[in-house]
């Protein structure tokens, strides 16, 4: 299977000179945020895969116009082909604007999903923020959330796609990184993923990792 996933800045290679096989035959697309309602539905329309989307700090356009045909996961564990894909859009709160959480608010939208998590744990851990320490910055506004981190931590996804962090801000910061045993991605741009294909839903997460429940 694979998956793009896209983030803050629009492909104009995608949007402006479309070609089914730009996609690189993705099966479906993951975004991590502040992208235009626009690009994201253009992308379903003219893809004709899956779209699922989370919120940047950028998106309070999506209330009044979301992305057509695109399905938003934020704050949601959904599954798609096998694989469990939890969605936690939005940023540190740094002003008052719209998809800023603080820390506590962050982990009460972390404490819905539980009882989801608990049952199998997530494969791909789709966010706008980085966590902390892995590929956030020093600044109010880019600073990474310690309960992602807590999160990988205990269920080791596969994959952690973020965004909100451009590629431009700090050259040097590698756009993957392993954590444990999670690749832990930049999605600033664009980036194709490619995962095993799952016939059948997945061993629940303490079996995959050999720890008990």
């Amino acid at each position: 299977m694979k998956l793009l996933v896209i983030s803050d800045a629009a492909d104009p290679g995608l949007w402006d000179h479309f070609s089914k096989d730009k996609l690189g035959g993705a099966d479906a697309i993951l975004s991590c945020g502040d992208l235009p309602s626009s690009y994201l539905s253009f992308l379903v329309t003219m893809g004709n895969i899956p779209v699922f989307y989370v919120h940047g700090n950028h998106d309070a356009k999506y209330e009044q116009n979301p992305p057509e045909g695109c399905d938003c996961i934020d704050g949601e564990l959904v599954s798609f082909r096998g694989y469990r894909i939890l969605g936690l859009g939005g940023c540190a709160r740094y002003n008052h604007g719209p998809h800023q959480y603080t820390e506590r608010e962050m982990r009460r939208r972390i404490a819905k999903v539980r009882k989801a998590l608990r049952r199998g744990g997530v494969d791909i851990l789709v966010t706008h923020a980085p966590a902390q320490g892995l590929g956030d910055m020093d600044d109010p506004c880019h600073q990474g959330f310690a309960c992602f981190r807590e999160l990988l931590d205990k269920y080791s996804p596969l994959y952690h796609c973020y965004g909100h962090v451009h590629l431009q801000y700090v050259p040097t910061q590698p756009r993957q990184r392993q954590y444990g045993d999670t690749t832990v991605l930049n999605a600033s741009g664009k980036f194709l993923i490619e995962l095993p294909d799952r016939a059948e839903e997945p061993l629940p997460w303490w079996k995959r990792l050999g720890r008990r429940a």
